[in-house]
């Protein structure tokens, strides 16, 4: 994956605020943003959000002993692009209300995961509701503890690990 700097991209400040102000994530917005700008097809889209869902599978890893909170916030960052990335291999119809709105909200992603776990099993939506307990309660309220955190990365490794055999199905 190529990463563009922060400083090499210039984004005015009233953007970065307005950002800020609404809760988006200034990198998925963009990946949204460049897919469709490109017309991408579903297996680059997929391929995409895995290749995000494993950097910050990584980060997050990496960070569990040292900082929970943003430890947190990565491996639910994981669970969240790979279910992006299994909603497009799938070609959910969570994808046109997705591409209405211009981005993915929590409504979108929760339908989603639904939709995946009706097709691929019920430790699906599990593991999802698992990562979401990372973003709400380890991120947010900062209330989980790095045994906590480490509880509960298998299970968004397997929903990662599951997606990425899932979108290389022929």
């Amino acid at each position: 994956m190529i990463s563009i700097n922060v400083e090499t991209v210039a984004v005015p400040e009233a953007i970065i605020r307005e950002l800020k102000n609404r809760g988006i994530d200034a990198e998925s917005l963009i990946v949204e943003l460049l897919v469709r700008v490109l017309n991408l097809d579903p297996k680059t889209t997929a391929q995409a959000h895995l290749e995000l869902a494993m950097r910050y599978l990584e980060e997050g890893r990496g960070l569990v002993n040292k900082d929970p909170v943003q430890a947190s916030e990565k491996l639910y960052k994981a669970a969240e692009e790979s279910v992006k990335a299994a909603a497009s291999c799938l070609s959910l119809d969570v994808l046109r209300q997705v591409e209405d709105k211009g981005r993915w909200t929590v409504a979108e992603l929760d339908k989603a995961a639904r939709g995946i776990s009706n097709k691929v099993g019920d430790w699906f939506l599990a593991a999802w509701d698992t990562a979401w307990v990372l973003h709400v309660w380890g991120f947010h309220e900062a209330k989980l503890s790095s045994e906590s955190v480490k509880a509960r990365e298998p299970y968004v490794a397997r929903l990662f690990e599951e997606v990425k055999k899932l979108c290389q199905a022929p």
